[in-house]
């Protein structure tokens, strides 16, 4: 029974390193790095980089990886964190939309008048001046 259990385990430890969250360079434009021990090694594309390395993408550089499912990851320019922390940031970011309907109906338009200082200035000047006794 023990051997079962010591046996279980062992697969599931295995297991848990064969699929770690892995990612593969697709592009990288600009200087981008990673951390490796007190050095920083320029990264190259087709590189695999584990989910806890820590990169540096500098200004006007970006990154694009891709995971073990196939989904693209790109860390944009001047970032700094480890690959799974960008890759959660990343996928947050939603860019474009769709307007629905827009209501072009003559009671959503305003046509208020806001007073300028040159406008209230103009208004004084015909204001009568009071004599001072």
């Amino acid at each position: 029974m023990k051997k079962l259990l010591v046996f279980a385990i062992l697969v599931s430890v295995v297991a848990v390193f064969a699929f770690a969250d892995n990612f593969t360079v697709q592009s990288v434009t600009g200087r981008v790095e990673r951390e490796s021990g007190s050095q920083r090694v320029v990264i190259t594309v087709g590189e695999t980089l584990n989910s806890n390395a820590v990169i540096h993408t500098s200004v006007g550089a970006s990154l694009v990886l891709t995971d073990a499912s196939g989904k693209t990851v790109t860390v944009p320019a001047a970032r700094k964190g480890t690959v799974a922390d960008l890759a959660k940031a990343s996928s947050g970011v939603r860019i474009g939309g769709s307007v629905a309907r827009t209501d072009t109906t003559a009671a959503s338009r305003t046509t208020a008048q806001a007073g300028t200082a040159s406008a209230r200035a103009s208004d004084a000047a015909g204001d009568e001046e009071i004599a001072a006794e």
